[in-house]
């Protein structure tokens, strides 16, 4: 991938924070974006954690499939798994027709699961496989 201008991306994102720091997570996440590894955001409440998973999946090989951005924290505990991962009509009662899971839907694309630690501590154990 060419050098991306720091500045370049602050401009295409709205960023308009101008910090060592700022500048050192934008060189991270545009480090990361060419590669396939999983990235853990964190960071306070409001500091616009959101941006990173966007950036690094617009500057990544991934950029022309779908951006799917899933609040966990949103999420009955009783529907996770059929929510992520999907089902088959019939599994279990109520599965009235087949539904394409948020992991499907991304299609080779990229996953930002938002409070991931919303999760049930099984599920995250099942990401991490």
């Amino acid at each position: 991938m060419a050098e991306v201008d720091i500045m370049s991306v602050k401009q295409r994102f709205g960023i308009i924070g101008n910090s060592d720091a700022m500048n050192r997570a934008l060189s991270v996440a545009l480090r990361v974006a060419p590669t396939d590894l999983s990235v853990l955001v964190t960071g306070e409440s409001g500091v616009g954690k959101e941006f990173f998973p966007q950036i690094i999946h617009a500057y990544s090989t991934r950029k022309h499939a779908k951006y799917v951005a899933v609040n966990c924290g949103a999420i009955p505990e009783g529907t996770i798994d059929s929510e992520l991962f999907g089902h088959e009509k019939g599994s279990f009662t109520g599965a009235t027709e087949a539904r394409k899971g948020y992991f499907e839907e991304a299609d080779g694309g990229t996953i930002f699961l938002d409070e991931v630690g919303e999760l049930p501590l099984s599920t995250q154990v099942r990401l991490l496989r």
